[in-house]
């Protein structure tokens, strides 16, 4: 008790020993290097030693607009003294859904939860629901939360034959690894060749439209459409990532390809816990016994689902993001970055490529086309160097991944070039 008195007034070196007696591995879980952020404002994060970073990190995503952005903060200020949470309807998350609506094209209602991960489960789950088949295709390296389903083959340790899925944790029953078939990703005929020989038992395939770093290849999203359509199968995007960054319609306006399932997290939570399962209205009636019976009925329940200080966070995020001018700032500040990336890579002969696009982007080094899991795995050695030597000169940033966000100046964007540049000479 007298340590959790006083941690406020620890140092680093201190608080970061504490974090090894208190929390497994000296962590929440997330990133892996023992950095303890204090505070931040716009593009900028600075740790408990006042240390100060320029944030590609932007907590995993959602700080899209920034942190502690101004209009975002007085919104849920002045929600916060209305009160916190009632477990009930409330006008911020009705009206946070109706943006939602209006804004994804495939998206007719919503059904809010607090995480991308509880978002993927129900979508899965609400896939079975809707066609009364058990089978889920994946893609390898595919992200979709932490569920037993999703943890197949998001990393997996061994390579498989294709589709026999791997578990990534132990205590994921057996059983849930026969109904995952996995794929690689941008690659149709397997996915042809899979729905043919389990023709009949398959509800859904899922897939990021953009998996990680890894941009589908021309066809493919339209080519997953017309399985699907062909097929009597369900389409689910997981957008947690890519809704709302890509374009203020996620990935399916930006590559014009519409599921019949989608998920979404990240930017419509504003920085608190708010995710979304969106679709079809016909598909979106397993959640509403009275529409469906009994039988069909899909029960989901969340204390804080459609947490009203979230959704007024949300809320002010995405109108943010509608202003004009947002996403060309947001590709222009991405892709300055990226092509300063790969002309020191060719200046210093240098064998990696700069893989994904403006919204978030990464160096794999590699001397493959990445398009798939296993031709994006690289060298691990030289991107555990390269991401140390970043944040020794201020740039902080996830093992794999650059966000950008509105918030990137163009004065962000020429110093972590020159940084990039003098990680790469260490290099």
């Amino acid at each position: 008790m007298a340590e959790a008195a006083l941690a406020q007034d620890m140092s680093e070196a201190e608080l970061v020993e504490l974090a090894k007696r208190v929390l497994p591995a000296g962590g929440f879980g997330n990133v892996s290097y023992p950095l303890i952020v204090a505070r931040g404002e716009g593009s900028h994060v600075w740790d408990v030693s006042g240390n100060e970073y320029i944030d590609y990190l932007l907590g995993s995503g959602p700080m899209i607009v920034g942190h502690a952005h101004p209009e975002v903060l007085a919104a849920t200020q002045d929600c916060v003294t209305q009160g916190t949470t009632f477990f009930a309807n409330n006008a911020d998350g009705i009206r946070l859904a109706a943006e939602i609506v209006d804004a994804m094209p495939s998206v007719e209602q919503v059904r809010f939860v607090s995480s991308g991960s509880e978002a993927d489960m129900y979508a899965m789950r609400l896939a079975r629901a809707h066609t009364g088949r058990d089978k889920i295709l994946k893609f390898e390296g595919g992200y979709h939360g932490m569920s037993d389903f999703g943890l197949i083959s998001l990393a997996p340790k061994r390579k498989s034959n294709f589709p026999v899925g791997v578990p990534d944790s132990p205590g994921i029953p057996k059983s849930v690894q026969q109904e995952m078939l996995v794929a690689p990703y941008n690659d149709l005929a397997m996915v042809e060749s899979l729905v043919k020989e389990h023709k009949g038992e398959i509800a859904a395939i899922l897939a990021e439209p953009f998996q990680r770093l890894i941009p589908p290849q021309p066809g493919f999203l339209e080519g997953l459409r017309r399985i699907t359509e062909e097929n009597d199968i369900l389409l689910i995007f997981d957008e947690v990532v890519t809704g709302f960054r890509f374009a203020y319609g996620g990935a399916q306006q930006y590559y014009g390809v519409m599921p019949d399932i989608c998920t979404m997290g990240k930017a419509i939570g504003g920085g608190f816990p708010l995710a979304a399962i969106g679709g079809k209205a016909e598909i979106m009636a397993n959640f509403d016994k009275s529409a469906v019976g009994d039988d069909k009925f899909m029960a989901q329940i969340g204390t804080l689902s459609g947490n009203p200080v979230a959704a007024a966070a949300g809320r002010k995020t995405l109108e943010i993001l509608k202003r004009p001018g947002s996403y060309d700032t947001l590709f222009a500040r991405g892709e300055a970055l990226m092509e300063g990336y790969r002309d020191i890579l060719k200046r210093r002969n240098i064998e990696a490529k700069v893989v994904g696009d403006a919204p978030m982007f990464d160096v794999i080094f590699t001397n493959q086309d990445v398009v798939d899991y296993r031709s994006s795995l690289g060298d691990p050695e030289k991107a555990a160097k390269y991401n140390a030597g970043m944040r020794k000169r201020g740039i902080l940033k996830s093992e794999g991944k650059h966000y950008i966000g509105i918030c990137h100046t163009e004065a962000d964007i020429e110093a972590t070039i020159r940084a990039f540049d003098e990680s790469m000479v260490e290099l």
